[in-house]
């Protein structure tokens, strides 16, 4: 059962991790890393917020912490995005995001955690 939930959060989280990345292409062209930012800005929101309500059962983690946020965000093209970002001699702003996406990321992952505390 725990399995076919994450699978569920897939469903819903993955897509939408492909729409935000087509979005920002779409928006701010090839090689735009707005849309990994945001998903896994909101992706560390939600977890966040889901951990630091506490008593959920295993079977909400396994949907929505699991699945939904797993499949939602995404650790490897975050960092293919900041090799690209280098070899492409944008050494600031590979370092910006780098920086940006820790520190919002834990943040917001923080604050969602706190919020429901």
């Amino acid at each position: 059962m725990t399995a076919l939930l994450v699978v569920l959060g897939a469903v819903i989280g993955a897509p939408l991790r492909l729409l935000a990345d087509r979005l920002a292409t779409a928006r701010r062209g090839p090689g735009s890393v707005l849309g990994t930012l945001t998903v896994n800005v909101v992706g560390s929101a939600v977890l966040g917020v889901l951990l630091g309500a506490g008593d959920l059962s295993p079977a909400v983690i396994a949907l929505v912490g699991t699945g939904f946020c797993g499949s939602l965000t995404t650790f490897s093209t975050f960092g293919a995005d900041v090799v690209r970002l280098v070899e492409e001699r944008a050494v600031l702003r590979a370092a910006g995001y780098l920086a940006g996406s820790v520190l919002l990321s834990v943040g917001v992952a923080a604050l969602g955690w706190v919020a429901v505390r």
